[in-house]
């Protein structure tokens, strides 16, 4: 069979299957473990169930560790060495953003059977298709740029050339990959995770300040005020702690583990696990470099995950400066992997072709192919001289920051979407939550488009104007949503067992949902923001650089 055949033709999938690709049913053989298709038995003891979340764990806790890749460390590390502890607190704050975000692709994953790319393309059409999956291609390309960046930083402090160490960096990427065996990746990723477990050295080494540590965690503040750089900056930790990538990937990760609702209790562990692990890493490496820089001349001046080790080296001691590298590096190959890979799972989404780590090169070789050119590309990008290398990190999370919203907004539409989720459908609690989510999000990026175009204003105003008008907005379309639904029929009922076994019908069988007139004004109203944002992020990126520089 062709890659570029309908893949409803493989032979153990029906024609009511919402199933694209035969290589997504069957056994679990996760890194710990294997459940069998047949294995239906209830799992009554303690030991039967941590077996099943063993074999089970691996698309959330990947995901969360690869979401601390080199982006996420560099940031976290420019929020301590310009912010000291002032900033923890951000990080509190995003865990529950991080958990119902990533429930709600884990959701979609385990019901649907089908990626969130291909979701998006077959209940909205090819152009919200294409203006998501558009973002999240150039999102991803310039995320996978910067993990080589940090592999660059890494080899670099060791006294390493970057003209080989980059290279290798990316065979070892392909290598672990391009295998065809979906256990083999999984465990190369958590050899990979538990080098990660180097931030408790790291942090305990660098010996933080107990007080000052509690106090940036609990209350909400930025030392020096909310400048726009600041907000740049907060956007910058939103944007790499919950990364659209991160939605696209878990979903088909989810998938391509052959997930099914009957484990989905577990994946939801596994994701609130990784989320803890996520979030404990980046403060690890936010408090290592608030110890590191604070009351030194060279705190507020951020330059690169490479000056943050330089740094560590010199005020703590050289086997902090290189635990950091070292985290740096493996940070790096953790989240090329997963960014590379969500971006491989998408692309095979959008044009109808295997995409599966179960399936060798020759039977998936676009898949593969399209995995191992963009890290070549990337790799060889980052080996240009003289590009403001720590700049580009922190605008690329920013960036992330932005994309966010929709990102979000299309999650949430696909998880109240009956015709794809059946009887596991969002909660009201839960859309209520997204909206904040989301409202939350947006107030931070137009603080920084409105900071970038009036450098001037009062930046604490502006939160609290910005804020309230998007309270009110809230509020608003809160009562007018009860209102709306006050009269709707109930939504019966089902048994956990009819749940465990139910999943989506084939896309073709299902019916296009209808957008009424103010969510299309309303959807397109946010993607040209969103356009205008990514225009003046450029602007403040460039300004950054000329003031380094």
């Amino acid at each position: 069979m062709s890659e570029r055949e309908p893949l409803e033709k493989d032979s153990r999938l029906t024609p009511t299957s919402a199933v694209l690709d035969e290589a997504h049913l069957g056994d679990i053989h996760g890194a710990f473990g294997t459940i069998r298709l047949s294995d239906v038995a209830p799992r009554r003891t303690w030991r039967r169930r941590l077996l099943t979340l063993a074999a089970i764990v691996g698309p959330g806790i990947i995901v969360m560790v690869g979401d601390n890749d080199a982006g996420g460390v560099s940031t976290y590390a420019q929020a301590g060495q310009d912010y000291g502890y002032s900033l923890l607190w951000t990080l509190v704050l995003l865990i529950p953003v991080l958990i119902v975000n990533q429930e709600m692709v884990v959701r979609l994953g385990a019901v649907t059977g089908v990626g969130h790319a291909r979701l998006i393309k077959e209940r909205f059409g090819r152009f919200w298709a294409w203006f998501s999956v558009g973002d999240l291609f150039l999102l991803n390309f310039l995320t996978i740029a910067t993990e080589f960046i940090g592999i660059k930083f890494a080899g670099e402090y060791f006294g390493f050339s970057a003209n080989w160490v980059v290279p290798l960096a990316a065979l070892i990427l392909i290598g672990i990959t391009v295998t065809g065996n979906f256990r083999r990746w999984e465990r190369a990723m958590f050899v990979f995770v538990g080098a990660s477990l180097l931030v408790f050295p790291l942090v305990l080494l660098s010996h933080p300040d107990p007080g000052a540590a509690m106090k940036g965690f609990v209350i909400p503040s930025v030392q020096g005020g909310f400048t726009s750089n600041a907000a740049l900056l907060v956007i910058a930790i939103v944007g790499t702690t919950v990364a659209p990538w991160q939605l696209f990937f878990q979903q088909s990760n989810v998938i391509d583990k052959r997930i099914t609702p009957r484990w989905l209790d577990y994946e939801k562990a596994d994701t609130i696990i990784g989320a803890f692990v996520v979030v404990i890493g980046a403060a690890c490496i936010m408090m290592a470099s608030a110890s590191a820089f604070t009351g030194t001349a060279d705190f507020g001046k951020f330059d690169s995950a490479l000056t943050i080790a330089r740094g560590l080296h010199n005020h703590i001691s050289p086997l902090v400066g290189s635990i950091f590298a070292l985290l740096l590096f493996d940070a790096s190959i953790v989240g090329a992997s997963a960014v590379t890979l969500a971006t491989s799972y998408a692309f095979g989404d959008i044009f109808g072709l295997r995409h599966s780590l179960h399936r060798g090169f020759r039977e998936a070789k676009l898949f593969y192919g399209s995995y191992t050119g963009m890290v070549a590309l990337a790799a060889a990008i980052v080996l240009i001289p003289n590009a403001p290398l720590g700049v580009i990190t922190t605008a690329v999370q920013a960036l992330a920051g932005i994309l966010l919203p929709s990102a979000t907004v299309f999650l949430v539409l696909l998880c109240n979407d009956r015709a794809v989720l059946g009887p596991w459908v969002n909660k009201a609690w839960l859309n209520a939550v997204a909206g904040l989510i989301v409202s939350v999000l947006l107030v931070l990026s137009l603080v920084l488009v409105v900071t970038t175009v009036i450098p001037s204003i009062d930046v604490t105003q502006l939160v609290v104007v910005l804020s309230s008008v998007m309270g009110v907005a809230l509020v608003g379309g809160g009562l007018w949503l009860w209102l709306s639904q006050r009269g709707a029929a109930l939504v019966p009922q089902v048994p956990r067992a009819e749940r465990e076994n139910w999943r989506m019908p084939a896309l073709a069988l299902l019916e296009r949902p209808t957008w009424s007139l103010a969510r299309r004004i309303a959807m397109l109203t946010l993607s040209g923001y969103l356009v205008v944002a990514i225009i003046l992020l450029a602007v403040k990126a460039v300004e950054l650089a000329i003031a380094r520089h």
